[in-house]
């Protein structure tokens, strides 16, 4: 019977995975909206982001790379990234030394729809992220610890 259940929490709302589940529902919510208009799905805008971070700090970049800083699937990111590659927005081409790895860069179009993405999402978040303000780098250190923690 539904009455005999145990929870750990008095309620929901003192679940922090439940709340994280519901806080991140509503930003990922917030996010594929402003992004329908560039018709990027919220995972190629994180790749394409994640390129484009890597690159100003590195000439080249490969698909894994990509991947793992993104803490996304190879499999997953090989698929989303072919699909960046079918619409010009960024380039793959092969390793010069290691025949398995596919190095990527931004082509022109990519950089350009990048910039688009990013002026939109930072903006979604401002506004998402408002109510928090000074303590914003408090949830990021704290968000920070859990992601080290589950690595």
């Amino acid at each position: 019977m539904a009455s005999d259940l145990k929870f750990h929490f008095e309620k929901p709302e003192d679940s922090p995975g439940f709340l994280l589940w519901q806080l991140s529902m509503l930003w990922q919510r917030r996010i594929r909206e402003v992004l329908a208009e560039l018709e990027l799905t919220h995972t190629q805008f994180v790749l394409l982001a994640t390129l484009g971070w890597l690159k100003q700090n590195k000439e080249d970049v490969t698909q894994k790379e990509v991947a793992e800083h993104a803490r996304v699937d190879k499999m997953m990111a090989s698929k989303v990234l072919r699909s960046l590659e079918s619409r010009n927005l960024l380039a793959r081409e092969a390793h010069p030394s290691d025949t398995r790895a596919k190095m990527l860069s931004l082509t022109a179009q990519g950089a350009q729809a990048l910039q688009q993405a990013l002026q939109r999402v930072e903006a979604a978040d401002r506004r998402f992220f408002a109510p928090l303000q000074q303590k914003l780098g408090d949830f990021n250190r704290l968000a920070a610890e859990i992601l080290e923690g589950a690595a």
